[in-house]
């Protein structure tokens, strides 16, 4: 088999829905499975997931153990020689998929490969393509002020539109080849929600593999399915001090980080309080509403109009097969 394409699900059955109809059109050529492991939702994911898309692997956990052990359970299953994880709050073009696993299999040690990432607006992710993150450019990104630091949190030295080796890759659309993950580890299960991604691709390329970053644009909501409370902001701030700990030891910069940690997550808790919205639903509100059927377009098509046009219409996207807009 030549591809295993892993979906960890959290809350988001519709977001699930949309993802896993981009995915099965990208397939389409392909000898390949799609396995989706759920951290407990509690919703209807799974009787959704059945009845749309019964050729899908579902596995339901009883309770949620978090992203970096879900994933660990799906590639463990795996029998593609390659692994894409994937969030279910994206979308790919059709093409997609084999356009990857062509570059993967064209370009010297291959370890991994993301690709170019733009939001609900249409904005690229400039965390597409990042940087190993170091004391000083963490901490100039925590205090927004790239001053602090010579190396950028984002790898700038590789333009967006351009493709490349780049030192660490987002999870939320990352293939691997599983020979490379026998070789390194899988997802170190410490990291609960958010980090892992950067673990793994930094474990990569110490084990002499690299990262390629590809410019093949595909969207990814980015929030849509997150919470932004002082939960996501302890996960998150947690997970790098975890990386801190991990690579460079606990001296005296670490804890002053772990104390910047800690006040990050507090102004989380504040925002959140007065908050409950995303900003990007909340940014759309009173912007003029544009429907898209994925009957009449494709996915690479919708995804090239939300670029050209996400920063000014709300666009919705409505899927009639299935009875649901988003």
């Amino acid at each position: 088999m030549q591809l295993s394409v892993v979906i960890v699900n959290y809350k988001v059955p519709y977001y699930l829905l949309q993802c896993l109809d981009s995915v099965t059109k990208a397939i389409k050529t392909l000898q390949a499975e799609i396995i989706v492991v759920d951290n407990a939702s509690n919703d209807n994911s799974q009787a959704l997931v059945a009845r749309h898309f019964p050729h899908v692997i579902f596995v339901q956990n009883t309770e949620n153990v978090g992203f970096a052990t879900a994933n660990n359970q799906a590639i463990a299953m795996a029998k593609g020689a390659f692994v894409l994880l994937l969030n279910p709050d994206t979308i790919l073009p059709e093409d997609a998929l084999v356009t990857m696993l062509h570059f993967a299999t064209h370009v010297p040690q291959f370890g991994a490969l993301g690709v170019r990432m733009i939001n609900g607006k249409g904005v690229f992710l400039p965390e597409s393509k990042r940087g190993v993150p170091t004391i000083a450019n963490s901490l100039a990104k925590m205090l927004h002020c790239p001053a602090l630091s010579k190396d950028s949190y984002y790898f700038t030295a590789l333009q967006e539109h351009q493709s490349g080796a780049v030192p660490v890759l987002a999870g939320a659309c990352m293939l691997l080849h599983k020979a490379v993950l026998g070789n390194t580890t899988y997802l170190d299960q410490r990291y609960f929600m958010y980090g892992e991604d950067i673990d793994l691709s930094y474990a990569i390329t110490r084990a002499g593999y690299k990262n390629y970053y590809l410019p093949l644009t595909m969207l990814h909501y980015k929030g849509e399915s997150t919470t932004y409370n002082a939960k996501y902001m302890r996960h998150f701030y947690g997970a790098m001090q975890l990386f801190y700990e991990k690579y460079y030891g606990k001296g005296l910069v670490n804890n002053a980080l772990k104390l910047l940690t800690n006040l990050m997550v507090g102004i989380g808790h504040v925002k959140s309080m007065l908050s409950g919205k995303s900003a990007l639903t909340e940014s759309l509100a009173d912007k003029a509403v544009t429907t898209l059927s994925t009957q009449q377009y494709t996915y690479a098509q919708i995804i090239a109009y939300i670029e050209q046009h996400g920063a000014e219409e709300r666009i919705q996207i409505v899927h009639p097969d299935m009875d649901f807009t988003l």
